[in-house]
């Protein structure tokens, strides 16, 4: 079977092998027979079979393939006992008893998923968020004295620097690495059977809640403290919340940089290979599509969240409507980690075109001066300070005029210039001294991660 047969455009367009492990559906059987063998220990651990059989039930697990429980899921019309039956096929008939004794299919599912999304989260999704997370603090640091015009509203505002920019970037995504990690290890399985009381596990051991415990140290997950049927769904919801949210960040961050490589700003750009085109109609073009990617990924993924909110709904002790639903969510993890790949790729050959971020800000320069120039004015006593530096600006902007020409020659104002400093003078002659606390910050914000996540 070509990858081209498959509808999913992760299987055939994005795809990537490391998905394989945690995320398919081969996978997704293997991590339900490692908590098939988990039982099979707890069970030999309490005496209820032999250490020999626990053995066996493991050995035998390990071969079970996605193909054959698929195949035996024709007959059995479900899933979990095309799998247990899979694994029964495979062990001798003193074993036989013991394959998934006293377990409900939910004990294996929802214990599996939380294992898989847990290792997942670990060994891949917070590795590539924290490479993403240093290129962007080295990008930061970099660029911390690099003068750029801030924009609020999509106009001019004040000065800062890119380095700062990027900076809030590295902030945010700290925050939700650590965010991630906080509800990966919050996740949890159970084995408290059809209902969630432990009716059938009661029957054979003495403390059925340790029993659970015990299947659960076994795997290095904690324990649902009040599952049904199914674990509760809150751990999960928060784990793709934080994954979802992370990936609004990076999606953020792309419309800014795809914003800053338009054709009249051109602040940053992508660095394009020998052979790349960017139109097959128009050859000068250099389009952001690795930016506009991840945009365009997150549009997919974002909204996956509803149905994640709606699975949290389950009637009674449970339902199947969470059953189909929720095979869809490794995909969340999937788009994310090739998101966050894309974009760490992209950012650490990213081009900063430091003179067209001077000639952007020298466009505004001259009306930059009307905040400090405002704010002292008052500070020195001007009883009326930013309605007169109001009615400058647009007198300034009418005449085609700098605003600082235009207040030298007010003589109204001389008294409250000359209480000026020579360090606020110095603001108001050149802009590009008005950047605040924007180095400082950001050499704060980039060690601060740094330190946080041990990068």
């Amino acid at each position: 079977m070509s990858q081209f047969d498959n509808i999913s455009p992760l299987d055939y367009r994005y795809y990537s092998e490391e998905f394989k492990k945690y995320l398919s559906e081969e996978a997704r059987i293997a991590y339900q027979s490692r908590v098939e063998v988990a039982l099979a220990k707890a069970l030999a651990a309490e005496g209820i079979c032999s250490a020999k059989i626990a053995k066996e039930i493991e050995d035998a697990s390990k071969k079970v393939t996605a193909q054959e429980v698929y195949e035996g899921e024709k007959k059995t019309r479900h899933d979990i006992r095309a799998l247990v039956n899979s694994i029964r096929d495979k062990v001798s008939d003193e074993a036989k008893p013991f394959v998934h004794l006293t377990s409900t299919s939910y004990d294996i599912v929802d214990t599996s998923n939380a294992l898989r999304y847990k290792e997942a989260t670990e060994e891949l999704v917070l590795l590539v968020l924290r490479e993403l997370e240093k290129t962007l603090i080295e990008i930061a640091l970099r660029e911390k004295g690099t003068i750029q015009i801030g924009r609020t509203h999509g106009q001019h505002a004040e000065p800062i620097t890119f380095g700062f920019a990027v900076a809030g970037y590295v902030s945010r995504l700290g925050n939700r690495i650590k965010q991630i990690e906080t509800a990966k290890d919050a996740l949890v399985g159970k084995f408290s059977g059809a209902v969630g009381a432990y009716n059938a596990s009661s029957l054979l051991v003495k403390d059925a809640k340790k029993f659970e415990e015990r299947i659960m140290t076994e795997l290095g997950l904690g324990v649902s403290p009040s599952s049904t049927q199914i674990v509760e769904p809150e751990p999960t919801t928060d784990l793709m919340h934080a994954f979802v949210s992370a990936f609004g960040i990076l999606a953020n961050f792309s419309d800014d940089m795809r914003n800053l490589q338009r054709s009249e700003i051109a602040e940053v750009g992508e660095a394009f290979e020998k052979n790349q085109v960017g139109s097959s109609t128009m050859p000068h073009k250099r389009n952001p599509i690795n930016f506009e990617n991840v945009k365009s990924f997150y549009k997919e993924f974002m909204p996956r969240m509803f149905t994640v909110y709606l699975d949290q709904i389950s009637e009674h002790q449970r339902d199947l409507t969470n059953s189909a639903s929720q095979r869809f969510i490794p995909e969340i993890m999937a788009g994310l980690v090739s998101s966050a790949k894309r974009l760490n790729k992209v950012c650490s050959k990213m081009v900063v075109d430091k003179e067209n971020m001077e000639r952007n800000f020298m466009v505004s320069s001259a009306s930059i001066v009307a905040e400090p120039l405002y704010i002292l004015l008052a500070f020195h006593g001007h009883p009326d300070a930013h309605e007169t530096v109001k009615q400058l600006t647009l007198r300034a902007d009418k005449e085609g005029t700098p605003l600082m020409k235009i207040v030298d020659g007010e003589a109204d104002l001389k008294p409250y210039l000359a209480k000026f400093s020579a360090e606020q003078k110095g603001i108001i002659a050149d802009p590009k001294k008005y950047i605040g606390l924007a180095e400082k910050k950001t050499e704060l914000l980039c060690n601060q991660w740094k330190k946080e996540l041990g990068l």
